[in-house]
């Protein structure tokens, strides 16, 4: 196994593990944002896993794939922020 494959392999096992993480904190907070970050490194572990494969002729799909996952992130943090204006109109 190459280090590009080892580094690979290891981004892919913990896309997996903080999608579950997000999966987790979502049940149990109800709060959506732990789910979207979740969701966002599920699709980078998808670019991960298409790379450790070794398909090379889906670039486009890859940017695609992670376009999403980023744009994810964004709309998470957005919506935390949005959270925290809720919280803290409802403590006056």
């Amino acid at each position: 196994m190459s280090m590009v494959d080892l580094i690979t392999a290891i981004n892919l096992v913990l896309c997996v593990v903080i999608l579950a993480l997000g999966y987790m904190k979502y049940r149990k907070s109800k709060n959506n944002v732990p789910l979207y970050i979740g969701i966002a490194f599920g699709l980078f572990g998808i670019s991960h896993a298409i790379n450790f494969i070794g398909i090379t002729d889906v670039t486009d799909a890859l940017l695609v794939i992670r376009t999403l996952g980023y744009l994810t992130v964004v709309y998470a943090l957005l919506s935390f922020g949005k959270g925290q204006k809720s919280r803290k109109k409802r403590k006056r």
